[in-house]
């Protein structure tokens, strides 16, 4: 590896992700922020934009608007925060570059027939799709190793995906349809305004959005299919609860004959023994989305239910990390040959 940094854009910095991007390639040893791109916030310096950032070294940054040929004048790396539908345009004119892709919007996870009817366009570089790399760096680190263009997973795909295929591979549960109950706070929603996102409308507001047609469904049936070579439908429910951050999901499986809850959690600890950010519970612990808030750490656990031959599998994350900004540092590591560690927190803010 060339001993100098690589030169970085994030283009969206002005989100809740891309300021979580800034926040860790600020002092990432291998990157440096050579641009920094938005919409409607372009014109302003960082540290207006994010005041909690006024403490870095580019706190006068400003943020400029998307210019794709700009870019490729002073980045070597490109992370995409922008919105679903936005980034696939650009993607096919940063790698024919020579540069590196992160995309952290749904715009390469699918197969192109899926994007009509998930996402609600005809996907404009279907010849693309195939060359990228679906993101879960615990299932696919062989794959993103070296890739031109990652997709990084959505917030409630990663721990459903992540909890699924190694009980799925393993026979444990059955291939019937998955149930997954998701709940998050206001903040994947994105930082624009708007009336549903309103303190006033939350506040002690517990309701679900989307059903039965949220785009991370597919997403969900792809990567478990990606990971186990097996198509199981997902029926999944969003909740949209009163916290600022956290994604918690409950999938539900049916039991293979005779497993039981060690099964479960025997094969969940086998699989991701030596990875630094997946926290398998024991039995009889329960999953806490607050123990991951601030961290790129993803905590799994799996009860079986005999009575009704259930299996009850439960994942959280913090939606901006691990479920965002985390993730697609941790495919930038990997993918350029870092240790996937670099610049990345395991420790939660708490209480």
């Amino acid at each position: 590896m060339d001993a100098s940094p690589l030169r970085v854009a994030v283009l969206g910095a002005s989100g809740y992700a891309g300021g979580e991007l800034v926040r860790f390639l600020s002092a990432h040893p291998g990157a440096q922020i050579t641009f920094l791109g938005a919409r409607d916030s372009a014109g302003k310096p960082l540290a207006q934009v994010h005041p909690h950032l006024a403490s870095l070294p580019i706190a006068s940054m400003v943020l400029a608007a998307v210019d794709a040929d700009a870019v490729a004048e002073v980045a070597d790396v490109v992370f995409l925060a922008l919105p679903n539908g936005t980034t696939s345009p650009l993607v096919p004119g940063f790698l024919e570059a020579g540069m590196r892709v992160v995309d952290l919007a749904g715009d390469f996870r699918l197969p192109a027939d899926r994007y009509p009817e998930w996402y609600g366009f005809e996907h404009p570089a279907p010849g693309w799709l195939g060359k990228a790399v679906y993101g879960l760096p615990e299932l696919f680190a062989e794959r993103i190793s070296g890739a031109a263009l990652v997709a990084n997973p959505g917030c409630y795909p990663t721990p459903v995906i992540l909890c699924i295929s190694p009980l799925l591979a393993a026979g444990l549960i059955e291939t019937g349809p998955i149930r997954v109950d998701g709940k998050t706070g206001s903040s994947g929603a994105g930082r624009a305004a708007t009336e549903s996102s309103l303190f006033a409308s939350t506040e002690e507001s517990i309701r679900p959005y989307r059903v039965p047609r949220h785009q991370h469904t597919p997403e969900m049936e792809h990567g478990i299919e990606l990971a186990t070579g097996i198509a199981v439908p997902v029926i999944f429910v969003p909740h949209l609860v009163p916290t600022v951050r956290g994604v918690l999901i409950t999938a539900y499986a049916s039991l293979t004959d005779g497993v039981t809850t060690d099964h479960l959690t025997d094969a969940l600890m086998a699989s991701y023994a030596s990875e630094p950010f997946v926290r398998i519970l024991a039995a009889g612990e329960m999953v806490d989305s607050k123990r991951t808030r601030g961290t790129n750490v993803v905590e799994l656990q799996a009860v079986a239910d005999p009575r009704t031959g259930t299996a009850v599998l439960v994942g959280a994350v913090d939606n901006l990390i691990k479920g965002a900004a985390g993730q697609a540092i941790q495919n930038f590591n990997i993918a350029n040959g870092f240790d996937q560690t670099t610049a990345l927190p395991t420790l939660a803010v708490y209480p």
